[in-house]
């Protein structure tokens, strides 16, 4: 009755998974509905959920260079033309280029990202339930891999059970049935996951994810600069219309010719 031990096992690996996925799932449901009804996001915010803190950065970058308070070069220099930043995210990229007042584009969008500014961004979000906090993405899909895992473990066990010599089961039972059980507990599980579980983006959780949806549909619209501002934040440096600007933030630095 080897049989027996190897089937314990198979609803050990099968239960405890599952069970780890349910949960999961249910936490992550239980944020979403806890997400701030009716917020108005920032450009800021909705930078941060698109494309996180380097989208922020850019963002700002953007807005800073259309204001002409910032020049940006497409040979990547960035050099500061008003010293005075109107928010925190400002006085970061401003900081960031230095007292010198003119900096490389790269290490100034960089230093920019990792900002305490952005960090308290990113706080207030996942507060709201709007972005993903640390480790939420990572417990759902690895719950989904556990009950992958478990999948596979059930089908080793249940062939090896099949291929000891015949024992009996007691009953007119087959031993592959048995084992039909854990794997149809561990598929169920999975394929329901599929359907209900939200998916996550790496920024955005599922209520972060609608309203930028919402945002999305007005950003094509042609006029004022918040509507261009705000394709930028959804889309990224792609939404860029003027060359000079888009090759700025798209030049990468070389090394020293020989």
């Amino acid at each position: 009755m080897f049989w027996v031990l190897l089937l314990l096992l198979a609803w050990v690996a099968a239960g405890t998974s599952c069970t780890r996925l349910c949960l999961a799932a249910v936490r992550a449901a239980a944020a979403d509905a806890n997400a701030a009804r009716g917020h108005d996001l920032t450009l800021y915010e909705a930078a941060f959920l698109s494309g996180g803190p380097a989208r922020v950065a850019d963002l700002t970058l953007v807005s800073m260079a259309r204001q002409r308070r910032l020049l940006l070069a497409h040979t990547g220099w960035a050099t500061v033309v008003d010293p005075r930043g109107r928010d925190e995210m400002e006085c970061s990229v401003i900081g960031a280029i230095g007292p010198e007042g003119q900096s490389r584009i790269a290490p100034v969008r960089a230093a920019a990202a990792a900002a305490d500014s952005v960090r308290r961004l990113a706080d207030r979000l996942v507060a709201a339930g709007l972005a993903v906090p640390d480790g939420a993405r990572t417990t759902v899909a690895g719950a989904v891999r556990q009950v992958q895992a478990a999948l596979v473990a059930v089908l080793v066990l249940g062939a090896v059970a099949l291929l000891l010599p015949a024992q009996s089961t007691g009953n007119d039972v087959p031993v592959a049935v048995w084992f039909a059980l854990p794997l149809i507990l561990t598929l169920s599980c999975l394929a329901i996951a599929r359907i209900e579980v939200h998916p996550y983006t790496r920024w955005a959780s599922p209520a972060g994810q609608r309203l930028l949806g919402t945002l999305a549909r007005h950003t094509d619209a042609t006029g004022d600069d918040r509507t261009y501002l705000t394709s930028v934040a959804v889309r990224g440096i792609r939404a860029i219309g003027e060359p000079d600007l888009r090759a700025a933030l798209t030049h990468r630095d070389r090394g020293p010719s020989v």
